[in-house]
């Protein structure tokens, strides 16, 4: 194949090692796509090095992710192949558990008992957790206005439709897609597993200054090549605590949205889900080559590169930039925490217990579910939950113990 071509080993199963929460598992061998997904993989990585041609041979790596995940028609998310479920590539926390929904509905459902306002879901995904929060906030006696969902791949809605439709089509009146934030949000703005997926640039920090890793052509396929940083991702790179030599994600893409969300939050709250840190432990030393991972068929590993619009790109969640940019356009930080010590705070262990124990053969699939968002083995500690205010003066439910708002 040419410069663009993925290389013949892409046409078979490649093995690697294997990644969980960060952790390196047992070596495993990646599927082999089949000949149509591999074929569009193809198209898309020509149409990245076209555009890597017409840019005088560099991208940025930010650059290559959108098109890598958002390319109309081609990119990861974008494109038609299933992408969340045991079917999929991975698997969200609506997935393991109802009950993640429902514990949820109880943090939202107080900030709407404030604002009576709407609730808007930051990518939703397969729909499964709007399918779970809106009959849970209507037992909870407070069901929103307006259940918004910002979603920008077509393949994703059309499949949120279909779960709500299947599942709980009496609320699928009360739902609305849209295609960008609304000029004004009064309620909750939250997102499970977003920001993640937010493109990143890539900064290198050398003994002779900050440069910015972005991608060119080699002989194989797409290769690493670095510049002198400059503009927006110097000036945050230089604040950062790092020494070289150090390569790790700048997440202004990240910081764009939420200080955007801000901005148009008249009263209420954001709450994001996340695998991430706060700043100091982000950018450790011992983290020296950064968050990067890649997801493919159940299987985590650190190659941008392989089968491009075939797997999910992310980096974790810079968790202080997150609070730093909206408290900047105004809000206030009302909690993090870790995702285990959220749920346990919003009652999922009595929700649990609303299924009797002596009941194995319902008890226990449950109980092994919930296990694995709170278990610090698993989601529960790698994965934080933070809120950010306006206008709610309450204490958040979802925070009452365990804050680590001192790590941001």
């Amino acid at each position: 194949m040419g410069p663009v071509g993925t290389m013949s080993i892409l046409a078979e199963a490649m093995p690697i090692t294997a990644l969980h929460t960060g952790q390196r598992t047992s070596s495993a061998l990646l599927p082999a796509p089949d000949p149509d997904a591999l074929a569009a993989s193809r198209e898309l990585s020509e149409r990245i090095a076209s555009e890597i041609r017409a840019a005088g041979g560099w991208i940025s790596f930010a650059r290559y992710m959108e098109l890598a995940l958002y390319a109309p028609g081609l990119g990861y998310y974008s494109g038609g192949a299933r992408k969340l479920g045991r079917d999929g590539d991975f698997v969200t926390a609506p997935e393991i558990s109802p009950l993640f929904g429902r514990a949820l509905a109880r943090q939202i459902a107080q900030v709407l008992e404030t604002t009576q306002g709407e609730v808007l879901e930051l990518g939703a995904g397969s729909g499964a957790l709007a399918m779970q929060l809106l009959p849970a906030l209507d037992r909870l006696g407070c069901p929103p206005r307006r259940y918004f969902i910002l979603e920008l791949s077509a393949q994703l809605r059309e499949r949120q439709r279909d779960t709500l439709a299947e599942r709980a089509p009496q609320w699928l009146e009360k739902v609305a897609w849209l295609e960008s934030l609304p000029d004004l949000v009064n309620g909750v703005v939250f997102g499970n597993e977003v920001l993640d997926a937010v493109t990143v640039h890539l900064a290198a920090w050398r003994d002779d200054g900050i440069f910015e890793r972005g991608v060119a052509l080699g002989e194989a396929g797409f290769v690493w090549r670095e510049r002198p940083a400059a503009g927006h991702l110097r000036e945050a790179a230089t604040r950062l605590p790092v020494a070289a030599p150090y390569v790790s994600e700048v997440g202004l893409g990240a910081r764009a949205l939420v200080a955007t969300a801000a901005q148009r939050l008249a009263r209420g709250a954001l709450l994001f889900i996340d695998y991430g840190f706060g700043r100091g432990e982000y950018y450790h030393p011992q983290r020296a080559q950064g968050t990067l991972m890649c997801h493919y068929r159940h299987r985590a590993h650190d190659d941008p590169f392989f089968l491009p619009g075939l797997q999910d790109i992310t980096a974790h969640v810079d968790f202080s930039a997150v609070a730093g940019a909206a408290r900047e356009a105004g809000c206030a930080l009302s909690g993090y925490t870790t995702q285990a010590q959220f749920l346990l705070n919003c009652g999922i262990t009595d929700l649990l217990a609303e299924t009797p124990a002596d009941e194995a053969a319902r008890y226990l699939p449950q109980a092994a579910a919930v296990q694995r968002l709170l278990s610090p083995a698993e989601m529960g500690e790698l994965f934080k939950a933070i809120a950010l205010t306006r206008g709610i003066d309450a204490p958040l439910l979802g925070f009452r113990h365990g804050d680590k708002a001192r790590l941001l």
